[in-house]
């Protein structure tokens, strides 16, 4: 009796030692795989450094992003998505959101140059290529073509209104969209821009196709080409359809592995695929508003937000403590686009002082609050100016 109550009284203690070894052991394993990422680039082309007691006002971080836009344009319009290394290739994706965040700010003649260069590499049947030289080439890398592309190439042609003079873009770009629409409702497997070999759709490819639907839709609509326009709303009323049946309520990042009902009437609970930045797509700027989609969001901003204050890509991407700044930007622009303007000011602010010494907005944050990856990025910079823009009016919204 006595020697039970000896166990009794030390056994909970040991269980919470091996539990608390067990967990240092994992952290330190996890940080031994995923070392602190560091700068490979500090600064923008022919920028000039901050001085340490410089102001990061909202001007300054908007003047910082055109700035940092205007040294990744190139003369033939090729908007490189970093200046070094791997980063030096045009993106479809990236360029597209400079071309939006151009027109954003009234310079539609910069817009106009990135769509051209999208318009002279577009593919005249399948989806884009992953990325292509300055010169327009595609990257003979092994990197599959991505299908999200093909939406974002048509909602920036939307946005700027300049869907007549793109037509052949956007009539071949949704028109792949609608040939790769399976018997479900949804697309292929893809690679989206989390860069890698996909087995089952993803909402980032997904989420892209729902918006350049819409997009291409109402430039149908506008041009008088009904034909087109009726196809291509069927086409998005069926992935519509298929995306809320598969993702939701809660739209993770792959289709939900099992549905439950807590009670009878109770709207249904989706386990599994790992949240995901990318549900701020469905909603404003790019689709219009919906209660459930709005929830999702917030849940996954609140999931995803690193101890450092950013925003990591999704739950499944790795867990080590890394802010990435276009996620981050995605989630303040979401947050202006739906009327959530302290949220917004407080992204941006965080987005500010994480700059680099010459500010530049840079790829990532580490965990010791310290400027990663690549400076500039194009891709942050034009999210950060399509937010300034949401904050100081509404953006346009396709649907």
């Amino acid at each position: 009796m006595r020697a039970n109550r000896r166990r009794d009284r030390w056994f909970p203690y040991v269980v919470i030692a091996v539990l608390l070894v067990t967990l240092a052991a994992g952290t330190i394993n996890n940080v031994v795989r995923n070392p602190q990422p560091r700068l490979v680039s500090d600064g923008r082309p022919g920028g000039s450094a901050l001085t340490a007691d410089s102001s990061l006002s909202s001007n300054d971080l908007l003047h910082g992003a055109l700035t940092d836009l205007d040294g990744l344009t190139l003369p033939n319009g090729a908007t490189l998505a970093g200046w070094n290394g791997p980063w030096r290739y045009v993106w479809p994706r990236d360029a597209s959101f400079v071309a939006a965040a151009r027109c954003a700010v009234g310079q539609y003649s910069q817009a106009r140059d990135v769509l051209s260069f999208l318009d002279r590499v577009r593919p005249a049947a399948g989806r884009w290529e992953a990325r292509y030289t300055e010169s327009g080439e595609r990257v003979a890398d092994g990197r599959e073509p991505q299908l999200d592309s093909s939406g974002w190439v048509i909602w920036a042609a939307w946005f700027c209104r300049v869907g007549d003079r793109y037509w052949e873009l956007v009539r071949e770009s949704a028109d792949q969209i609608v040939a790769e629409l399976g018997r479900d409702g949804l697309p292929a497997a893809s690679p989206d821009y989390w860069e890698r070999t996909e087995k089952t759709p993803t909402l980032g490819t997904v989420a892209p196709l729902l918006t350049g639907l819409r997009s291409a839709v109402a430039i149908a609509t506008q041009l008088g080409r009904s034909d087109d326009a009726v196809r291509w709303r069927t086409a998005l009323e069926r992935l519509s359809a298929a995306t809320d049946r598969s993702f939701g309520p809660e739209y993770p990042r792959t289709p939900a592995r099992a549905v439950g009902f807590v009670e009878s009437g109770v709207q249904p609970v989706g386990t599994g695929g790992g949240r995901d930045a990318i549900v701020t797509v469905l909603g404003p700027p790019f689709a219009p508003a919906r209660p459930v989609v709005s929830t999702a969001i917030e849940r996954a901003h609140a999931v995803l937000t690193q101890p450092n204050g950013g925003v990591t890509p999704g739950e499944d991407w790795r867990t080590d403590g890394v802010s990435w700044t276009p996620e981050t930007a995605l989630f303040a622009l979401s947050a202006a686009a739906r009327g959530d303007q302290a949220t917004a000011r407080r992204l941006l602010a965080w987005l500010a002082d994480h700059r680099t010494r010459s500010g530049a907005l840079p790829e990532k944050v580490n965990r010791d609050l310290e400027a990663a990856g690549e400076a500039p990025l194009a891709w942050t910079a034009s999210l950060v100016v399509l937010t300034d823009a949401a904050l100081r009016g509404s953006l346009p919204i396709p649907g």
